[in-house]
């Protein structure tokens, strides 16, 4: 188990580093947006590269930032349902969301998106619109999003297993969402309005 989690500590760094720097391109995204229609109102001057910028930076963010999204443990829930189970059931249904759910669809997702980012790579796919930028990048974005969610859907399921076994600690416990934290003040106080912290 212990080499598992060494595996399982190395994915969880390369996914958080790479969501941290993708998270910037939202700011990018908005800079492009912004800078495009002052341009446009302006100027009358408008590009279809500029406006497909903006796509392919939404992508990069959405694909780029789900796998920290699940290491954060920031993914969504039945919040008012998932704080009424114990902590050992709430572990199981995420072993079992894990390899049920989860891993088959990323493997999915990546045996049918390589060979359309390698169709779309070999006849150097370009946009349809006037201007527009090449479209096999975005499309390799496919894959590469899909591997990386895969790889922490494995580590997520490591550690799960882990923490069942009692071999590490869970590292979110006493962080739930605000979410869980106003379900359990409703549950424990239900005469008083949850306030958050």
């Amino acid at each position: 188990m212990s080499a598992l989690l060494a595996i399982s500590r190395a994915i969880d760094a390369v996914n958080s580093r790479l969501g941290r720097w993708c998270a910037w391109l939202i700011l990018a995204a908005v800079v492009v947006s912004a800078l495009n229609a002052i341009v446009r109102k302006l100027f009358d001057i408008s590009s279809n590269s500029w406006l497909e910028l903006q796509w392919v930076l939404f992508g990069v963010v959405f694909l780029m930032c789900s796998p920290w999204t699940l290491l954060s443990n920031e993914h969504i829930r039945i919040d008012i349902i998932n704080g009424q189970l114990s902590k050992r059931v709430r572990d199981w249904i995420d072993i079992i969301g894990h390899v049920v759910f989860l891993l088959p669809f990323t493997i999915v997702m990546i045996v049918t998106s390589a060979p359309f980012a390698e169709r779309s790579y070999a006849i150097n796919e370009q946009s349809s619109s006037a201007g527009g930028l090449p479209q096999w990048p975005a499309k390799f974005l496919i894959l590469v999003g899909f591997v990386f969610l895969f790889l922490q859907a494995v580590s997520e399921l490591i550690k799960r297993i882990a923490i069942l076994r009692g071999d590490m600690e869970d590292p979110h416990t006493g962080s739930g969402h605000m979410a869980e934290a106003e379900v359990e003040q409703l549950l424990d106080h239900p005469e008083t309005p949850a306030h958050r912290a």
